[in-house]
């Protein structure tokens, strides 16, 4: 590899460039609900009414509820009032039982959330919780809190520990240690540059799983690449003439996996959700700086170090010995059609695990744990209308007003309308919903204020917590029937492209469907066990789309090798470093995990369940039997 020096130079310019020029993602992310949702939904243009025409630094409101079972006493009741003037909030409410008192906060950005926590608490055994809005915001920003510092330092971590249970090198851990975090820098300053000069959107979502992408996928290329090079070691003495070779033969079956998983993220530019359209390209750009490292820098790093940085296990000359992965290649070759039929069955049967899977997730349930803000709201709906931390936002002509503050009042589901607030010709009425706001029957009874006041007038405009879920989750219904056929699309395009043929392109895209299928089946009794049985719409699509795209990547290397020596040899030569390299992508996504968010733990979980099962199950015996079964029209060589 006569390119050596250039490559390091070039990766040593771009480190010192990186570090010097980017930021931090965690300063360009965006919880903005703007960011978020289309521009085009209701409830985003029902924000950009109110910030014209009403007071747009108006301070959203915290709600300190106090409680006590037995019933409050005047001392009590002294006490909270007294809160009430050091705070300077509005209240004491007191709720309709007599067991709780509720004090109103105006809460800007200035305050601090922790502090007016310390100053709300009172003696006696008062129950006492901080809820609303901000406090909820605060919450989940604190739940991301040096998001990318822990998911980094754990997936170092992971990865390291399987890189050295896999080569027992410790040159072979730091190799590609240093080729994925330089990617991941490479990565981070690209999606950093577009956000803060481009308008990309970025969220912690998004940045999380960039980190955990690039070093997944990146590790897989580097030990395919190592793989292939200690092979070639076995043949040929000459280390650059080795490496050379390795990078040919290697190359184009890790560029067709980036390739395909690259353009599968692109389809998320189609999605109408900004949160969804955003994780394409950074996911994307991920995957290419990944790409671009462990083929220039991996290799010039590795040819720096000489033979020994495969120390204690030094390739010799000699034919290679495949053991396990040869048995398990003979026994698959001698029982091709009842490998595959009793596969496929025990996959479509773990499938139906799925539909004990319900779709929706709570903003309440949306946290691992409990976290202050929830433990309030439940406080809250207990003795107050559970729709009291947020109201519901009514927006309309001011002539039509009075007549839609009646029609509303009267609506099934909503507990009082509050004293309306005046614009210039406009009207602003906040709506309390008998019922929990993140749930779908106060969906249900936005649907009606939606229908009510369009009829009054049609300029009217419904926005506030409730409406900004509806308007996501039909965003995102729209979404998923756009975006998961297309993803097929691209896929089964790249595969016909790379195989040459058609049968055999549809019945591997098939397969990792399937396998997809038996991942969500499996993952929803881990869901069920640990009580989080309610997935967020976003874990199905991206759940897919890594699961589809990362999925058939194995079945590619497979592939690939299957064209060169046919299909026995290739399962039983690239056995061991496919399964390999299956566990460091599983392990990865599986950090996700640690995270207290639900979604991004049930991503994490999915995942990791659908690559092993596309490692283990999938590549090892699903494919290599369908391809030896259709002989020829598989793609493959036959035995």
């Amino acid at each position: 590899m006569k390119y050596k020096w250039p490559a390091l130079g070039a990766w040593l310019l771009v480190a010192a460039l990186t570090f010097l020029l980017s930021g931090s993602l965690t300063e360009v992310e965006s919880n903005d609900v703007r960011a978020w949702l289309p521009a085009s939904a209701e409830s985003t243009r029902a924000i950009d009414l109110a910030d014209k025409e009403f007071s747009s630094d108006e301070p959203e409101d915290l709600l300190i509820v106090y409680a006590r079972d037995t019933g409050l006493t005047d001392a009590d009741r002294d006490a909270v009032a007294a809160r009430a003037a050091e705070l300077g909030a509005q209240g004491p409410l007191p709720s309709d039982d007599g067991k709780a008192l509720m004090l109103v906060l105006p809460f800007t950005a200035a305050q601090s959330l922790d502090h007016v926590r310390s100053q709300a608490a009172v003696a006696g055994g008062l129950t006492t919780k901080v809820t609303g809005r901000p406090a909820a915001e605060a919450d989940f920003d604190k739940a991301f809190d040096s998001l990318d510092t822990t998911l980094l330092l754990v997936t170092v971590a992971v990865v390291a520990v399987l890189l050295l249970l896999t080569y027992r090198s410790p040159v072979l851990l730091l190799l590609p240690l240093i080729s994925v975090a330089l990617a991941n820098q490479l990565a981070t300053a690209i999606v950093y540059g577009l956000s803060k000069h481009l308008g990309l959107v970025v969220d912690p979502q998004s940045a999380g799983i960039l980190t955990v992408l690039v070093f997944g996928a990146g590790t897989d290329y580097a030990m395919l690449l190592i793989s292939r090079y200690r092979e070639e070691l076995q043949r040929n003495e000459n280390r650059p003439a080795a490496m050379a070779s390795a990078l040919r033969r290697s190359l184009p079956a890790i560029a067709a996996s980036a390739t395909t998983v690259i353009l599968a993220l692109l389809a998320l530019v189609f999605a109408d959700l900004n949160s969804t359209r955003g994780l394409g390209p950074v996911a994307a750009i991920g995957i290419a700086c990944a790409l671009l490292a462990m083929t220039t820098l991996l290799p010039a790093l590795i040819l720096l170090g000489g033979r020994w940085v495969f120390w204690p296990s030094i390739p010799k000359r000699g034919k290679a010995s495949f053991g396990m992965w040869g048995r398990i290649a003979a026994f698959v070759t001698s029982h091709a059609r009842a490998v595959w039929i009793v596969t496929a069955l025990g996959l479509a049967a773990a499938s139906l695990g799925a539909t004990t899977l319900s779709v929706g997730l709570r903003e309440a349930g949306s946290f691992t744990t409990k976290p202050e803000s929830v433990a309030g709201f439940e406080l809250l709906a207990a003795h107050y209308p559970a729709g009291s931390s947020e109201p519901a936002q009514v927006y309309l002509p001011t002539p039509a007003a009075k007549q839609a503050a009646s029609q509303i009042a009267a609506l099934p589901g909503v507990d009082h309308v509050e004293e309306p607030e005046q614009g210039d010709g406009w009207t602003g009425l906040k709506v309390v919903l008998s019922d929990d706001p993140g749930g779908q029957q106060a969906e249900a009874t936005v649907k009606r204020i939606r229908e009510t006041v369009r009829v009054i007038d049609p300029a009217a405009l419904v926005g506030g917590s409730t409406a900004q879920r509806l308007d996501q989750d039909s965003t995102m219904d729209r979404d998923l029937r756009l975006v998961i056929p297309l993803i097929l699309v691209i896929v089964l395009g790249v595969l016909i492209v790379l195989l040459r043929a058609f049968v055999a392109p549809l019945l591997l895209l098939g397969s990792v469907v399937l396998s997809f299928g038996a991942a969500l089946g499996v993952s929803a009794a881990i869901f069920h066990l640990i009580g989080f049985p309610t997935l967020d719409k976003s874990v199905v699509l991206n759940g897919f789309l890594f699961l589809v795209a990362l999925g058939v990547d194995y079945t590619i290397f497979l592939m690939v090798r299957a064209r060169e020596d046919g299909m026995p040899k290739a399962l039983a030569v690239t056995g061991g470093v496919i399964t390999s390299a299956g566990l460091v992508l599983a392990a990865t996504f599986a950090v996700l995990t640690v995270m207290p968010i639900v979604f991004m733990m049930q991503l994490g979980v999915l995942v990791a369940i659908g690559v092993l099962l596309d490692t283990f199950v999938v590549r090892t015996l699903l494919v290599p039997a369908l391809v030896l079964d259709l002989g020829r029209r598989g793609g493959g060589r036959t035995p």
